[in-house]
């Protein structure tokens, strides 16, 4: 998420949020139950990208988004969400428009993040700083985030310092995707000096070796993989590239799309699967946890589906944690969640206010 941690970022056509809709506006969908609070919730309030893109308006911030969009017979503007190529570009379009950065790119086999959906992550964790503060949000340089497999894409750490001044930590295991995220961040000087990047030497570790002995974070956060196996995440493709139509009546891909290397929405192995999935990562990020307890105020994962919910609640009761919160999170045909534990007491927590906010 690119060998980033596997599956730490997504293309339209990889994951969940890859019905076109989802880039257009959002849906609100029904609250999933769990044995934790759980805050329902329509693309966030504070998340700039409501409603459909301003294609005008985007193409003035990236002229080369421009060769992309087309007209449809409702007169409506829009891309081919099937080319990642466009996908890029709109992406690129919508980090310069609305947050200023600029030059934003990744290697074409990398996976693509959809914007609106992760900008809505920060913002739920801004609510979840929020409500350990009396309500109000804790900003600026001060406040530390670990963001476990940032990728090439460098996606959060973006958004978070852009909307709210946070400064972070960025891991991954991949030196490549770490380069690209290297260069993304040269070319933003003011984001740079706020973002710190840092390699994971283990592929089986998460904080493991990453968090310093003096250091503090105020969250964490992290995309985790999707699928259990190659298989899964195969078939997984297939049901994105149904959705999209570019499936030929014999239910395959055309062998356009087969042999196009700028149509490889399937990503490189690692980005989209680990043995177990994401319930056996999580399980393992919590057991981590446990070791820097006192280290992080919140720890946060994204959840992609509902039935990893119960072992991760048996994991979260077995390490001890003070505290758990799901929040529910809709983009458009999407919905997702996100688990956040801490193990800090309420003496704790009053003083880590105190000292840090």
């Amino acid at each position: 998420m690119q060998r980033s941690l596997p599956g730490l970022c997504f293309t339209l056509a990889a994951c969940s949020d890859s019905n076109p809709a989802s880039f257009m506006r959002s849906k609100s969908h029904k609250r999933q139950p769990s044995s934790a609070q759980v805050l329902a919730g329509k693309l966030h309030p504070r998340n700039r990208h409501q409603g459909r893109y301003d294609f005008p308006r985007l193409i003035q911030a990236d002229v080369a988004l421009g060769s992309f969009v087309r007209v449809n017979a409702h007169s409506e503007q829009g891309i081919d969400f099937a080319d990642p190529v466009a996908v890029r570009a709109l992406n690129r379009a919508l980090l310069q428009d609305s947050y200023g950065i600029q030059a934003w790119d990744i290697p074409p086999h990398n996976l693509c993040p959809p914007v609106p959906g992760r900008a809505d992550y920060v913002h739920y964790l801004a609510d979840l700083l929020a409500t350990s503060n009396h309500g109000a949000i804790p900003r600026g340089r001060s406040i530390q985030v670990l963001d476990i497999g940032t990728g090439a894409n460098c996606i959060y750490p973006l958004i978070g310092h852009s909307e709210y001044g946070w400064s972070f930590v960025a891991t991954d295991i991949n030196a490549a995707s770490l380069a690209n995220a290297r260069a993304i961040l040269d070319a933003n000087p003011a984001l740079a000096r706020q973002i710190t990047l840092r390699l994971q030497p283990d592929p089986n570790a998460i904080f493991n070796g990453i968090v310093l002995d003096d250091e503090w974070f105020d969250l964490s956060l992290c995309n985790p993989p999707f699928h259990a196996s190659p298989d899964e995440a195969g078939a997984g493709t297939q049901r994105k590239w149904k959705n999209l139509g570019k499936l030929n009546s014999a239910g395959k891909q055309d062998a356009a799309i087969e042999t196009s290397p700028g149509l490889n929405f399937g990503g490189q192995d690692a980005e989209l699967w680990c043995a177990g999935g994401e319930e056996a990562f999580i399980r393992r990020m919590i057991s981590e946890s446990m070791q820097i307890s006192t280290r992080c105020f919140w720890f946060t994962t994204l959840v992609s589906k509902s039935a990893s919910l119960p072992a991760i609640y048996a994991a979260l009761q077995r390490a001890g944690v003070q505290a758990h919160k799901t929040i529910a999170m809709s983009q458009g045909q999407k919905q997702s969640r996100l688990v956040a534990w801490t193990f800090l007491n309420s003496t704790q927590q009053a003083g880590w206010r105190k000292l840090r906010w």
